[in-house]
């Protein structure tokens, strides 16, 4: 029995003294930066990046969320591209040794030493199978897994002490972003997985011409190595590369747009990280890369964000709150009179720009921070597709300015509108509609019936909801617990008085101890009174 409980003991003691080493290291990054003299958002991007994977996996996530970092910060944070130091390449052929439990050279011809690219979690290389395919090998570092999760605890340690954004913790807080990154890393150290999502999206985009992804390699993917095809391409921000190939940069870039509406508004499963490393070019078709983080949106999700478009467009501002409320979960009740403002006042913003220069991120953003201020809860896929449509608007932009990603987006909206309008589907819903209004219709006389009956015998219930009544409520509410205190001061100055007309023991300077008491606590309650009202409380 102790030769069980003593190893366990020991790993218990050893995860101790390394949370310990690992928090002295945080603290010496910290006291590097000098972070007691104020945070800037290229300052906590430093840090991120000097902390490590973890960190840098959580900037990541939080650039996702304006509805917990300012925006100023989000936009830095987006530069976390993730690399990393390589890894020896002795280290990399022990790693694929131990997977494949044989020789490397038994499933590869030949390795190349030189890194093609290195981020926190793995690092890729070019290779040739013994059949003679070239390919890339994705190896994940190893011990990476058990790095981000010490990690993790220290930060659910920290997150159960201090509430980052104390005013919106009803909405979203720092264990949630947490449970939110861990996800996603976890996800992304399981290369089944991401061999999964490529065999997804290739299937969604199988009768696209001008779009593809990598083939992937089933038999040599595992958990920690991922084999693809090598993608003998351009980047899509090589102009000189794309002009040497005869490619037409301006029909590429609508292409692009088209794909990843149809990717957002059809299929609902959409790359969460469209920066231009990840999209390459090759045979005039674009090939999406590193589908490691994909981002999901429900069939409501995308009803709602198309409705939101087009309200936009007719400058409709109750369509707006309607698609604004169905993007999120609220949290508390609602004022729909501050809320409908807001909107309304969102909207006034676009009511003179020519929707071919909406951007549609900043758009996202905007009703994202709404939602926040209004206690509305938002998904982790509308997060995600904000960070998404900000990237890909900048790689448009980048690409070729001239062609709007908007104007792409509201065009798909009705094209998709026409493509599922079927008229023989409309005229049996109008059917079922109207079969449903006219028994309604005839339950109405009962219905008032049973009303009057209830109204006449006093059972009659009326719930009121004053909108704009919440801040006379407070302000009553703090008037009445002011004369609760100050009866209890008076009734405590009186009682204590009384007492002192008596000769009851024991005493303090000749006063009964209890008058005594009883004088402090009217003493310290008028001080309170007094101070709040003094503060305006």
């Amino acid at each position: 029995m102790l030769g069980k409980i003593f190893p366990e003991l020991n790993k218990e003691r050893k995860k101790d003294i390394g949370s310990a080493v690992r928090l002295k290291e945080m603290v010496a990054v910290l006291r590097k930066y000098d972070v007691v003299r104020g945070m800037t958002p290229e300052k906590l991007r430093h840090i991120l990046e000097d902390l490590g994977p973890t960190f840098v996996k959580l900037g990541q996530v939080m650039s996702m969320r304006p509805d917990f970092l300012p925006q100023e910060y989000c936009d830095e944070l987006m530069k976390l591209q993730n690399g990393a130091k390589p890894l020896p390449f002795s280290t990399i052929l022990e790693v694929i040794e131990q997977e494949y439990s044989r020789r490397w050279n038994k499933v590869f011809a030949s390795i190349d030493e030189e890194v093609l690219g290195s981020a926190s979690i793995a690092q890729v290389h070019r290779a040739v199978l013994t059949t003679g395919e070239r390919v890339v090998v994705k190896v994940q570092r190893p011990g990476i897994y058990k790095i981000m999760a010490r990690d993790m605890v220290l930060l659910r340690r920290a997150a159960r002490l201090v509430r980052v954004v104390s005013h919106s913790q009803d909405v979203i807080d720092f264990d949630m972003v947490l449970e939110e990154m861990w996800g996603i890393a976890k996800q992304e150290m399981d290369f089944l997985i991401e061999a999964d999502h490529i065999e997804e999206f290739r299937h969604l985009n199988q009768d696209e011409a001008f779009v593809t992804c990598p083939n992937v390699y089933r038999n040599l993917t595992t958990q920690h190595i991922l084999v693809m095809e090598y993608v003998d391409g351009v980047r899509i921000d090589d102009f000189d590369g794309l002009r040497a190939r005869g490619v037409d940069i301006t029909l590429l870039g609508r292409r692009l747009g088209e794909n990843y509406v149809k990717q957002i508004i059809e299929d609902g499963y959409f790359h969460a990280d469209p920066h231009p490393g990840n999209i390459w070019v090759r045979g005039g078709r674009i090939v999406w890369l590193d589908l490691g983080m994909m981002g999901r949106l429900s069939n409501r999700d995308r009803t709602a964000i198309r409705k939101a478009v087009i309200a936009l467009a007719n400058h409709d501002t109750f369509e707006m709150k309607t698609a604004v409320l169905a993007l999120g979960v609220p949290r508390g009740h609602i004022n729909h009179t501050a809320l409908y403002q807001d909107i309304d006042a969102l909207m006034a913003q676009y009511s003179t720009l020519d929707f071919r220069d909406l951007k549609m991120g900043v758009l996202t953003r905007q009703i994202m921070n709404i939602l926040r201020v209004h206690h509305i809860a938002c998904p982790q896929g509308l997060s995600m597709f904000a960070r998404g449509i900000l990237t890909i608007e900048g790689v448009m932009r980048l690409v070729c300015p001239k062609v709007s990603f908007v104007e792409i987006f509201a065009k798909s909206l009705q094209l998709n509108f026409k493509k599922n309008f079927d008229w023989r589907d409309e005229l049996s819903k109008a059917k079922r509609e109207s079969y449903l209004l006219m028994r309604k219709s005839m339950a109405l006389p009962e219905q008032i019936s049973d009303i009057l009956k209830m109204t006449m015998s006093g059972q009659t219930k009326v719930n009121l909801d004053l909108t704009g009544s919440e801040e006379p409520l407070r302000h009553v509410d703090k008037m009445v617990n002011r004369v609760i205190v100050a009866v209890l001061c008076a009734a405590l100055l009186l009682g204590s008085s009384t007492i002192c007309t008596t000769n009851m023991t024991p005493k303090i300077m000749e006063i009964p101890l209890l008058g005594f008491v009883g004088y402090l606590i009217a003493f310290v309650l008028s001080i309170r009174l007094i101070w709040d009202i003094h503060k305006g409380r």
